[in-house]
């Protein structure tokens, strides 16, 4: 076993099967991807470790357990159709993309979102699609989606992805309804009917674009 295969294995005990994540093709899906090939080379020893790291432009690449449970929570069978919103490296995108059919990923910083592009492409994962766009209107063209999963904090469930969700379907996303707590939220449409469960809180970068906050202001020169 590689040295960061060995690490790899140390996750998916002390990080998820020990904090509750019991679903199997997550599990799987987790000890498939090379975390490692999503960081920053200067980041590459601390890959696996317990916490998100800084990826550039101001985004991290979020903590192993907190993708495992937000994969989890969105119920992702071998026949999903995925929409993420927030590609970041790419390295949920990759994980999704093992447990599901086909995933969208919607990236608003151009660069981020060409290395991410790049990156799936040479690691083999054909089935992640990675767009640069405002990821709180979703992606119309492509939906219904049977999970969608936000990587970023917004004031509230964006109108646009609660339409694109199918009948059935995960919205999963961190919700900041007042400035400086946030919670991550599971919203299963049954129709016109929304069920609501909470994971707890978290802390993510913030939603940017229409449906989610506007952009802070430059700072003057």
């Amino acid at each position: 076993m590689t040295e960061f295969a060995s690490r790899r294995a140390e996750m998916l005990e002390w990080q998820l099967a020990r904090r509750g994540i019991r679903d199997r093709s997550v599990l799987e899906a987790m000890a498939s991807v090379p975390r490692e090939e999503f960081v920053r080379p200067r980041d590459i020893d601390d890959a696996y470790g317990d916490h998100p790291l800084p990826i550039g432009d101001g985004q991290t690449i979020s903590q192993p357990y907190i993708v495992a449970l937000m994969a989890a929570a969105a119920h992702i069978r071998p026949r999903s159709r995925v929409l993420e919103v927030g590609t970041g490296s790419g390295y949920a995108a990759a994980v999704l993309s093992v447990m599901a059919a086909e995933v969208w990923s919607v990236e608003r910083m151009p660069e981020l979102a060409a290395t991410a592009a790049e990156r799936l492409a040479r690691l083999g994962y054909a089935n992640a699609h990675v767009l640069c766009s405002d990821g709180s209107i979703g992606l119309a063209a492509e939906a219904p989606f049977d999970a969608i999963i936000v990587s970023a904090a917004g004031p509230t469930l964006p109108a646009a992805l609660r339409e694109q969700l199918a009948d059935g379907g995960r919205l999963v996303m961190p919700i900041e309804e007042r400035r400086g707590w946030q919670e991550l939220v599971s919203a299963t449409r049954h129709g016109d009917d929304w069920h609501r469960e909470s994971f707890g809180a978290v802390r993510f970068v913030p939603l940017i674009g229409e449906q989610g906050w506007a952009p802070r202001p430059a700072p003057k020169r």
